[in-house]
């Protein structure tokens, strides 16, 4: 099978030898976050000797002023990035011109036979999502889609979003596919290449004392809370076309909770676990439009405080329509329709400007079938909870019930808390750093299959088909509070409340 490796087995310590070309090279993603993972890369020593990065954008720079971007990515100033940057190259033109491609194609020939990159290409769409299939189909109207002489591969890197809703990413996918194979194309989320995302799966699959309890004979609910006390930032404009269920809920949220509730893989490579989390995805209960009105709260925050700091409220952002309809706050009660999950609920939230930064998987227990301790003795005991924290303060914490020092027999809940950082002295690679380095490497791994996106786009397209009319069922916020009042109904029904992160 090409260019899957298992994660069992031992990492290869520097990608082959390649090029890496970057569409989008004069763009805020390329300045923040990529050209900082490679120079975290090469000063790490992971990256090969025969190694460059060639950038493409529309705006009109030298190769010395791409490198000066570049240099200024690393902030160690390390010897090792500053000696790579030298051979980074720059091609200036329109996505589709063949001016554009005739120039890229030199420099390519010139990085083969001067800096050994062997006929390898990567490339790495970091454009506005409207270009993607524009740059696909004229890489491979331009023959850019095939290993240069003697080269052993030819790989493309999507940033997400991958399309607005089911129709447009099955255009999108059908478009891409036209010029690469499905094996060639990795599909990006950033998240998936966070340690402690990676970790669900040694938590569950390495320890014999969690997975058989894994299950709707004692979870009674699943809470996974992604919030940001930030607000849109310098994103208004690219919020406007998106919206907290398409940013967050369509990508970021539907991999976590697939990994979280997935079943065993039968092997750790690539395509046993990208398998599971298709079928988990597969396995979720998909309401019609009028259903999804029932199961989900929208909502947009107003002006409030946030950190004892006074905000705006979001139609007050730069770059915001005044009038806007756009949520920054979603909520969803979810079921997962198999054998493990069934009637077990599911709930979501997302936002922007809540009280805290923090994302969280909650696995909250059944209460004990009986209880000898009752009235005050167990009026501070809470039912068990196992919480994954993937930021800040990335670690997990068991919640159960110990007896309080004293005469009386008094039970309350008490935490017992595992800090990476404390326990594994070990730095790991950040999000796009790890991604990166897979990518160069041929590990599809942490990278979405076409049959993921599209399945989760299938979960959520009911309720953008439920909110598509006017007001769209849109519930305001205080900035600084934890969503809509309206959101904590979900649970309500069901005798249920959304948990406190602090605690």
């Amino acid at each position: 099978m090409a260019d899957v490796s298992p994660v069992a087995t031992k990492v290869a310590a520097t990608p082959p030898p390649l090029a890496l070309v970057i569409f989008g090279a004069s763009g805020d993603l390329t300045a923040r976050k990529i050209l900082p993972a490679l120079a975290e890369l090469a000063n790490r020593g992971r990256l090969n000797e025969r190694f460059c990065v060639i950038g493409v954008a529309r705006t009109e720079w030298s190769d010395e002023e791409f490198q000066q971007v570049a240099l200024k990515a690393d902030a160690t100033g390390g010897s090792a990035w500053a000696e790579l940057v030298g051979c980074f190259r720059y091609v200036p033109g329109e996505y589709a011109s063949s001016e554009t491609f005739d120039r890229l194609k030199q420099i390519l020939g010139e990085a083969d036979e001067k800096l050994g990159t062997a006929g390898n290409r990567v490339y790495y769409l970091a454009t506005i999502p409207e270009v993607f299939a524009l740059v696909a189909e004229a890489l491979a109207k331009e023959g850019c889609n095939q290993p240069g002489e003697g080269g052993d591969f030819v790989r493309l890197v999507v940033e997400k979003p991958y399309g607005r809703d089911l129709a447009s990413a099955l255009e999108l996918d059908a478009q891409v596919h036209r010029a690469f194979d499905e094996q060639q194309i990795f599909r990006i989320d950033h998240y998936l290449g966070k340690e402690t995302v990676q970790n669900v799966l040694a938590l569950r699959f390495a320890n014999a004392i969690f997975e058989p309890i894994w299950n709707r004979r004692y979870v009674d609910q699943v809470q996974i809370t992604v919030a940001e006390s930030i607000g849109v930032e310098h994103r208004g404009g690219f919020y406007e076309t998106a919206g907290a269920l398409r940013d967050i809920v369509q990508n970021h949220v539907m991999q976590v909770l697939a990994l979280t509730m997935m079943e065993p893989p039968t092997w750790m490579d690539a395509e046993h676990i990208r398998d599971e989390k298709v079928k988990l995805l597969r396995a979720i209960d998909i309401p019609s439009p009028d259903e999804a009105v029932d199961k989900a709260v929208r909502g947009q925050y107003s002006a409030g405080v946030v950190d004892h700091v006074p905000v705006v409220g979001y139609r007050e952002e730069d770059g915001v329509d005044p009038s806007s309809e756009i949520e920054t706050y979603v909520a969803l009660r979810m079921h997962v329709d198999n054998w493990r999950w069934a009637g077990v609920p599911v709930y979501v939230r997302t936002g922007k400007r809540l009280p805290a930064r923090v994302t969280e998987i909650a696995m909250m227990f059944h209460e004990v079938p009986f209880l000898a301790f009752e009235g005050a003795l167990s009026r501070e005991l809470r039912p068990n909870v196992l919480v994954l924290r993937i930021q800040p303060h990335e670690g997990i914490s068991l919640h159960f019930g110990a007896k309080v020092p004293g005469e009386a027999f008094r039970v309350q809940s008490v935490s017992m808390d595992f800090g990476y950082e404390q326990a594994i002295h070990e730095t790991g690679m950040d999000g796009y750093t790890r991604l990166l380095f897979d990518a160069m490497s041929g590990d599809p791994t942490l990278f979405i299959r076409t049959d993921e996106v599209e399945q989760a786009w299938r979960i959520v397209d009911p309720y953008l088909d439920a909110w598509s009319e006017p007001g769209g069922g849109l519930h305001f916020y205080n900035a600084g509070t934890w969503g809509p009042h309206i959101a904590s109904l979900l649970l309500e029904r069901s005798g249920n409340a959304w948990r406190d992160p602090s605690l």
